[in-house]
């Protein structure tokens, strides 16, 4: 699986450092590509999160760069995020590098897919 930037958010009130990551990636886990029944963070598909300010970005990629949601997963993905107590705006940015490739499934997804 990617590896995700670990840096430190700061404490929003009574929440600890790690909890914007946290909610963030339980935030991307309710966004799903609308061809493969698994989500975008399970398939893979996001490269880094950094949650060390109020303006979160997360680093994905799509399946494909043909990929028929490219204009509407990342904006979805904004939005969602920007909905978050504590975060003050979203920004994903698409990357190419690595390709996306099934290997980058979790064995959670796997395990969605049928995949072992």
């Amino acid at each position: 699986m990617s590896s995700f930037n670990k840096s430190k958010s700061k404490p929003r009130g009574n929440e600890s450092p790690a909890s914007l990551q946290e909610q963030v990636i339980d935030t991307l886990r309710t966004v799903y590509d609308p061809e493969i029944p698994v989500n975008i963070y399970e398939l893979g598909l996001v490269y880094g999160i950094d949650a060390s300010s109020e303006d979160v970005v997360v680093r994905m990629t799509l399946t494909s760069p043909g990929c028929p949601v490219a204009g509407t997963l990342p904006m979805e993905v904004e939005s969602k995020v920007e909905e978050i107590p504590g975060v003050k705006s979203a920004k994903v940015e698409l990357v190419w590098d690595p390709p996306w490739n099934p290997d980058m499934i979790s064995e959670a997804g796997k395990l969605q897919l049928g995949i072992f």
